[in-house]
């Protein structure tokens, strides 16, 4: 049994995902908040919800009308909303966990005031060049769809590692690569911290233009994330334009593409008798405050110059990064290198050129050469 799966003791799924027919091709698992879509040769399963209440429980329940049986699977769902992006050669499914191998994994995290879907198309192209691979991408405490999901303690990065590790747990699936983004990289650093050691297997672990240590601001006229969660948070919780919002950031000195990715966290809101219905934020602001500090706060520089062995950590640099980058932070990446490989782990640095923070967006081709070296071979 895998590391990331003894994590935790909870071995009863607590999400419900539902399968249909499709065409041969990239397939998608999701759980309870999506529609999904897999290649696969199983009957037609609908996902229907449910705000039924158990008795002496605040556990909200989905039901699964499963016609491959004759009644239905009641499942918890207090966990992550994510989607499961597979290739074309998977056949898993957590429904028939135990039945078929596990397939080679990866985890695709987002950064503050993101979502699952930043990682969208670019886990579809890595799932039609790699059809043997399945891409767990997340909706990180406080964002996106898990901004429901009420959760206990601080808000912090080890708690969002966790999250995500619990989540695995309940998939049983164990990650050969994990991939996060900005805030998502940290948490991926402390994903490796937070595991028993040593890991059942190699993992190879990116962290994308994000440093283990101190955060710093970018240059004058750059994006500042606390000074924009500061000003979201005077911002009134339900609005009727998305071009309004658009303009107010820009007006308050935030780049038109920044504005125009944060408005992608706004929703209709289905009031009755609204025309046109207001739009409201999918996020929990209060969390993700708390969540960008302890960003700025935590220091994963251990784990990094004593890497785990079978652990391969690699950092890539935006070429036009909105956060600064030390010398001395690049000087410890490059001796943690050499360190790494007489321990039996790894630490790697890698440019990624004509990019900005956001890597996925400003250069995919370059980042997706970059990283297919981590899904070869299989």
């Amino acid at each position: 049994m895998s590391a990331i799966s003894n994590f935790t003791a909870c071995r009863r799924f607590q999400n419900g995902a539902a399968l249909t027919k499709d065409s041969p091709g990239v397939g998608l698992i999701t759980n309870k908040f999506l529609t999904t879509k897999i290649s696969t040769p199983f009957p037609k399963v609908s996902l229907v919800h449910s705000k039924r209440m158990f008795k002496g429980s605040n556990i909200r329940m989905t039901m699964v009308d499963e016609r491959l049986s004759s009644g239905k699977v009641v499942v918890p769902s207090e966990v992550l909303a994510y989607e499961l992006v597979q290739g074309a050669k998977v056949k898993w499914s957590y429904i028939m966990e135990g039945s078929l191998p596990e397939p080679p994994t990866a985890v695709l995290l987002h950064g503050i005031l993101g979502s699952r879907k930043n990682w969208g198309s670019f886990a579809r192209r890595l799932a039609q060049e790699f059809p043997k691979w399945q891409f767990l991408l997340v909706d990180l405490r406080c964002h996106g769809d898990s901004a429901s999901l009420k959760k206990r303690g601080t808000h912090t990065v080890a708690s969002a590692a966790l999250d995500v590790l619990k989540l695995l747990g309940q998939l049983r699936l164990t990650p050969r690569v994990v991939v996060g983004h900005s805030f998502g990289g940290k948490v991926a650093l402390s994903m490796v911290e937070q595991v028993p050691k040593p890991l059942a297997r190699p993992v190879r672990v990116w962290v994308l233009d994000a440093t283990p240590g101190e955060v710093r601001a970018g240059a004058d006229g750059d994006d500042h994330p606390a000074e924009l969660i500061s000003f979201l948070s005077k911002l009134p919780k339900e609005v009727s334009s998305k071009r309004d919002i658009v303009e107010a950031l820009i007006q308050e000195g935030f780049s038109r593409d920044v504005a125009q990715w944060v408005v992608t966290n706004l929703r209709q809101t289905n009031t009755a008798g609204s025309s046109p219905s207001p739009l409201s934020w999918v996020f929990d602001l209060k969390g993700i405050a708390d969540m960008y500090q302890s960003y700025e706060e935590t220091n994963l520089w251990k784990i990094v110059e004593d890497v785990p062995r079978g652990v391969h950590v690699n950092f890539l640099k935006a070429e036009r990064s909105l956060h600064r980058w030390a010398l001395e932070d690049i000087r410890r990446i490059h001796v943690a290198e050499e360190q790494a490989v007489e321990e039996g782990g790894g630490v790697e640095m890698h440019v990624l050129e004509d990019a900005g923070h956001w890597v996925h967006a400003d250069n995919p081709d370059g980042l997706f050469k970059i990283l297919s070296f981590s899904f070869q071979g299989f």
